[in-house]
């Protein structure tokens, strides 16, 4: 019996044994393959064509947000200061081009007491869907250029919600408009960068008079004039309406952004463009959410160019990103802290000269401002 009972636990240890031996040969192997398999992956990220450029798309997008620094984890702080220098003066070579005028805006008519017209009836804005593999959005179009205004806060200190701006106004929509500083990436927009005009007044002014800036605007024919300018140019064209962002990536027509790998990463974006006829086009794309990764400006380019798009321009977007229609934001914005404070917007109004719009900087020093503080 007690041979047995020894033979059964010799057994039974044998068998604990061979079960250990082979989970530790099971675990041996996975911890290789593993290691093989990161090892094959590095590789490919690294040191392949088609690793490269997804490595580059995905620094791209993370220099478009608060956490620029961490692209130098893909690809070298030498490298991220490269690309940003490069972006930087493609930017700025996209704003220098001459517009040729293309766009025609169609003068109010006029009749004799003997002409009987029925004028054509357009709606002033129409929203649809748009959609690409990696986002979804909202595509505007205002038939009208003169019905949009700039609107800034309401108060001196911090910026402002799209939302409230809206609400406030009476505004039929709103979209986000141009940059501002953010030191804390906080969303304290209360300054802008560059210039703001609003009703043909500048409310905004960090460049001087003769500086230069790189603007997205409207004239007072409702002609969208995007590029780089003097301030002084601005309002010898009859600037009405202006911020300040870039690039211009569509001029008189033709697609300025050559490929995917040339735009600026994937993020939720905001754009600015006119057709032929002079009706503009905003396009609001979702990003960096499950249901929207995000576009980037040649997703954009593209879908402008599809609908007739004479001139196109970048807004704010990333986290900025917003879409205000009767009072209700219809598009989802990515910003962890909710709907940012802005410092600019544009909004639609059926009779813009009565939008009650004040100069919130008037009689302050820009100089002084810290944008850090709320």
């Amino acid at each position: 019996m007690a041979v047995q009972q020894t033979t059964t636990q010799t057994t039974l240890q044998a068998r604990v044994k061979r079960k250990r031996s082979a989970g530790i040969r099971f675990l041996s192997y996975t911890v290789l393959t593993i290691t093989v398999l990161a090892i094959l992956g590095l590789s490919w990220f690294f040191l392949t064509a088609s690793g490269s450029s997804l490595r580059f798309m995905m620094a791209d997008t993370i220099i478009t947000t608060q956490h620029r620094d961490w692209a130098k984890y893909l690809i070298g702080t030498s490298e991220l200061q490269k690309r940003v220098a490069a972006y930087t003066k493609s930017f700025d070579e996209m704003g220098t081009e001459k517009d040729l005028g293309l766009v025609e805006i169609a003068p109010l008519p006029s009749y004799t007491p003997t002409e009987v017209v029925a004028p054509v009836k357009k709606d002033l804005v129409t929203i649809e869907n748009i959609s690409g593999p990696n986002f979804k959005g909202k595509l505007v179009t205002i038939s009208d250029p003169t019905k949009l205004r700039i609107a800034v806060p309401e108060k001196a200190g911090k910026g402002e919600k799209v939302s409230s701006m809206v609400k406030r106004t009476g505004a039929i929509l709103g979209v986000n408009g141009g940059g501002f500083i953010d030191p804390n990436w906080e969303g304290n927009g209360f300054q802008p960068e560059g210039v703001v005009i609003s009703g043909g007044k500048i409310f905004y002014n960090d460049k001087g008079m003769n500086g230069t800036v790189q603007i997205v605007g409207i004239d007072k024919q409702g002609r969208m004039i995007s590029g780089k300018y003097k301030v002084s140019e601005l309002l010898e064209m009859g600037v009405q309406e202006a911020v300040s962002f870039s690039p211009r990536f569509i001029v008189n027509g033709v697609g300025q952004v050559k490929s995917q790998a040339d735009g600026w990463g994937i993020a939720p974006r905001t754009c600015m463009a006119q057709t032929k006829d002079g009706a503009i086009l905003f396009a609001i794309i979702d990003g960096r959410q499950t249901h929207s990764i995000g576009a980037t400006l040649y997703d954009v380019q593209e879908i402008f160019l599809a609908h007739g798009a004479i001139t196109a321009a970048n807004l704010d977007g990333g986290a900025s990103t917003v879409l205000v229609h009767n009072n209700a934001i219809i598009n989802k914005p990515s910003s962890e802290y909710g709907e940012r404070y802005l410092p600019t917007a544009w909004l639609l109004f059926d009779h813009p000269e009565t939008a009650d719009i004040k100069n919130v900087w008037e009689g302050l020093d820009i100089s002084k401002i810290d944008p850090s503080k709320w």
